[in-house]
């Protein structure tokens, strides 16, 4: 089970950075262009935004119920010392829970604006932080072979 979930929370990244660039590149078309805010636009930050709720939950399920790190987080006091365990048992999962809520956030205020060019200003500054952010917390595979880029 822990492998499964593992698998899909690996390969959801990918659909999170996908989206989220696509997002962030019509955000900031639209507001350094001054295009008005389509139905494309909604649809992919609604993409971008529902990709990183979905990767928010298996990353939860993962973190109290199925991962090894997680649990060990908890239960560990010196947590903070090892930077491994700091790593996946807090800077990881307070970074993704930042970055889910900077994009919800940006996507709320976005569609409440009503001039198009604010929607897409607010949509590329919180979009943007809230990428950079992900891509901070992510474990890349290229400094630790143990943590590859895509499983299998």
């Amino acid at each position: 089970m822990y492998n499964t979930f593992l698998l899909l929370h690996s390969w959801t990244r990918w659909l999170v950075l996908i989206f989220g660039l696509i997002a962030l590149l019509r955000a900031l078309a639209g507001w350094l262009g001054r295009k008005p805010y389509t139905g494309a636009d909604n649809g992919m930050a609604a993409s971008f935004v529902g990709s990183m709720h979905l990767q928010l939950l298996l990353g939860l399920i993962l973190y109290f119920g199925l991962s090894p790190f997680g649990l060990k987080a908890m239960e560990t006091a010196g947590t903070m010392k090892d930077p491994g365990t700091r790593f996946w048992g807090v800077e990881h999962i307070a970074g993704m829970v930042l970055a889910v809520v900077l994009a919800q956030v940006g996507r709320s205020l976005s569609k409440k604006a009503t001039d198009p060019v604010r929607k897409h200003k607010k949509a590329a500054i919180f979009f943007g932080l809230a990428l950079l952010l992900v891509l901070l917390m992510i474990p890349w595979g290229v400094w630790n072979p143990a943590r590859p880029l895509f499983r299998f």
